[in-house]
């Protein structure tokens, strides 16, 4: 049994979508086609903060060590000029 199309030219048993359900999906699908975007770039830049801190607070501890290792060897070139008097 084939089916027949009704007088709007629908074949009967089948669903029709209006032009505003379908507009509504297009909306909804580009909604979260861009909240997975602001998602994805999110975790990007928090990833690329995390990884700049990091960068920085090693940069900071190298800085603490050479400036501990300066003080170390003036201490000791001072010992050293102290007993060459």
């Amino acid at each position: 049994m084939t089916s027949q199309p009704s007088p709007d030219k629908t074949p009967v048993g089948q669903d029709r979508i209006s032009r505003a359900e379908i507009g509504k999906d297009a909306l909804q699908s580009t909604a979260e086609a861009t909240a997975q975007a602001v998602g994805e770039v999110a975790v990007i830049v928090t990833n690329a903060v995390k990884d700049v801190a990091t960068a920085i607070g090693g940069l900071a501890t190298e800085v603490f060590e050479i400036r501990d290792s300066a003080r170390k060897a003036a201490r000791e070139a001072d010992k050293h000029a102290e007993l060459e008097d």
